[in-house]
């Protein structure tokens, strides 16, 4: 994955850089936000040793981190990556994805996660993409059902001494839960 740009009609994913530790920090003041993520950051400091790590990721080759341009409101409003990518076995992760609540419940998601899940299938050929979120992140868990993923099972004291809840999508599945996306964001959401 080199330096790779995704766009769609709402969003725009641009290869996260140091210049997106400010408008990170800016579209995450909501306590809400940081309330079932492993992490939290409330400093400038602490966003740009967030946005170091994923560079790090990005420099050893296991993550990919994005951040997420929203076309409509003309700024950056959160972040998501590839993460955990194993090119040997076409397997890898969407991860660390989180939004300023002004476009929760809104095609924000929806479109990131199109437009990561065409790249992950049909480019670079996985043959299965995980998502997880914590175990009290009811509001992720539900997000991550309704773009066709399946449930399976909880990773007990997985990362961060948390437990989390394992979701999936396999390269059998990929058609049908493409077309399950296209039609909820022909319908806005």
């Amino acid at each position: 994955m080199d330096n790779i740009e995704l766009e769609g009609e709402r969003v725009k994913l641009l290869p996260l850089g140091a210049e997106h530790v400010q408008p990170l920090f800016d579209c995450s003041r909501s306590k809400e936000l940081w309330e079932h993520l492993p992490v939290k950051v409330s400093t400038v400091q602490e966003m740009q040793h967030f946005v170091t790590q994923a560079l790090q990721g990005r420099e050893s080759g296991d993550e990919f981190p994005f951040a997420v341009f929203d076309k409509q409101l003309n700024r950056i409003v959160g972040t998501t990556r590839f993460l955990r990518i194993a090119s040997f076995h076409r397997n890898l992760n969407i991860g660390w994805t989180w939004y300023s609540p002004e476009v929760w419940r809104t095609l924000v998601n929806t479109e990131c996660k199109y437009l990561l899940l065409k790249y992950a299938f049909e480019e670079w050929e996985a043959v299965r993409v995980e998502l997880i979120t914590t175990t009290t992140h009811h509001r992720s868990q539900r997000a991550i059902e309704r773009l066709g993923a399946q449930r399976e099972g909880i990773l007990r004291k997985k990362y961060n001494g948390l437990d989390y809840v394992i979701f999936s999508i396999i390269s059998e599945e990929w058609q049908q839960v493409k077309e399950r996306l296209d039609k909820l964001m022909n319908r806005g959401i």
